[in-house]
């Protein structure tokens, strides 16, 4: 019942988190520069001025900010996120059917990162003073030194032109069609070098953060107590001192997934992903507001499911947590 409780409470700060980001990005891009009537009649060639009037109307541009906010939240409420004015096509379609590519990349590159940037850390806080800790020191400090559009154009030129191990954009090969199992191999394939770009940087602070919780650990009352009672130094390491260790790095993992989302966009315009980044950046380029409010709200539930999985995530590995709400 406890839990429920909490899982109810999480839920609606939640949905309150998402109606506020929704509001805030809503108000902000009414008050940015320009006229979108403007700009579609300048895209179809130029109009009159009763022309462009008329297109206010269509959409619905002549109503004060409220009544258009209003208007907006009720068709939010109902699953409406409106049409695409460059795609010509549903706002909620449109992200449908680029949030599995995005989630893919966002996902393995997180995972990634946390896998081998934990354990980089682990071993490195086995022997502080180690050659082995100052090269994951030096390879941290360059890894989160680089730009994610510097790094991705890096191993572009080394991996996909130099030594063209892996495809240079796009999801599947050109003129193969894929069929069965040979498109998920495809996608694979081609996941190989954005994945490896946006894990690069995340990659190095998991490996500082893993290293220094780890040292913090191990100089635990418990630990010397563990190796006290003749426990193997891997058993020590690995079920004793990891368990606390990982708390640091979840809390870590949940505050920069909204940062991973937006390095995103980066990697998959240098790459041509064809996920929400690479749809968000044609969505600005174009002054599509629907589209762009589309994928900020559907990027603000990604980012408040991912707080609460971090926050079940404390409860799973402190016990302490399980009995407060």
């Amino acid at each position: 019942m406890r839990n429920l409780g909490y899982i109810t409470q999480r839920l609606g700060y939640g949905l309150v988190m998402v109606l506020a980001v929704v509001v805030l990005n809503f108000l902000l891009l009414r008050l940015a520069p320009g006229d979108i009537a403007d700009m579609l009649a300048a895209q179809a060639g130029g109009a009159t001025q009763e022309q462009v009037q008329q297109i206010r109307q269509q959409l619905g541009l002549d109503r004060g900010v409220g009544t258009q906010l209003a208007t907006y939240l009720k068709e939010v409420a109902q699953g409406h996120l409106g049409q695409s004015l460059y795609y010509n096509a549903s706002v909620s379609q449109l992200i449908l059917d680029r949030a599995p590519a995005t989630l893919a990349l966002v996902v393995l590159a997180l995972l990634l990162a946390i896998v081998i940037g934990t354990l980089l850390g682990i071993v490195s806080a086995r022997k502080p003073r180690g050659w082995l800790s100052h090269v994951v020191t030096v390879v941290s400090l360059v890894g989160f030194s680089a730009p994610v559009f510097w790094s991705g154009i890096m191993l572009l030129i080394v991996f996909a032109y130099w030594i063209p191990l892996f495809p240079a954009s796009g999801m599947l090969d050109v003129g193969v069609p894929p069929t069965g199992f040979t498109k998920y191999v495809q996608i694979a394939h081609h996941l190989v070098l954005p994945v490896t770009t946006l894990a690069l940087v995340y990659l190095a602070q998991y490996s500082r953060q893993a290293r220094a919780s780890m040292l913090d650990v191990l100089g635990a009352d418990y630990i010397r107590t563990a190796r006290a009672k003749g426990l193997t130094e891997r058993r020590v390491v690995y079920v004793h001192a990891l368990k606390n260790a990982l708390i640091p790095i979840v809390t870590l993992a949940g505050l920069q997934f909204s940062q991973v989302l937006a390095g995103a966009v980066l990697v998959e315009t240098v790459f041509n992903w064809p996920g929400l980044g690479r749809l968000a950046f044609d969505a600005v380029l174009n002054r599509d507001y629907a589209l762009l409010l589309g994928i900020l709200l559907a990027s603000a539930i990604l980012v408040v499911i991912m707080n609460m999985l971090t926050d079940f995530s404390y409860r799973l590995l402190d016990p302490r947590m399980r009995s407060t709400r």
